[in-house]
């Protein structure tokens, strides 16, 4: 008996240590993935030596449809483009590098169908 309560206290224990990580992990992915104007966005900002790089991913869109994607570091846009989507419904995967400015660095992406709804954008800060 004294074993099963030990086993038992052993896993409580560990479902309550494991569940705040379970938790915390979904949140982040769901700031960076979201859908707009019918396509799936994937955004993503990592810092690798001084440098950022930005990831944006448009997919999952009807073929032949086109998106605005606008990229802002700090309010200034560095990137502002139309893109249409292929034949497999992908529309962009761009990729930037950016250099790290002093304190807080803010990136934010917009998308937005081009004849569709109203645009989408996200934020996401980095130290």
């Amino acid at each position: 008996m004294f074993t099963l309560r030990k086993t038992v206290a052993a896993l409580g224990a560990t479902a309550l240590l494991a569940s705040p990580l379970a938790l915390a992990a979904p949140a982040q992915a769901a700031d960076r993935e979201f859908r707009c104007g019918g396509a799936e966005v994937d955004f993503d900002v990592e810092k690798d030596d001084r440098r950022f790089e930005v990831e944006v991913d448009v997919d999952d869109a009807k073929p032949g449809s086109r998106y605005r994607v606008t990229l802002r570091h700090n309010g200034k846009v560095f990137h502002k483009k139309v893109h249409r989507a292929d034949s497999d419904g992908d529309v962009v995967d761009i990729e930037k590098k950016r250099r790290d400015t002093r304190g807080k660095d803010r990136f934010k992406v917009t998308v937005k169908k081009i004849g569709g709804p109203k645009a989408c954008s996200r934020v996401i800060k980095r130290r």
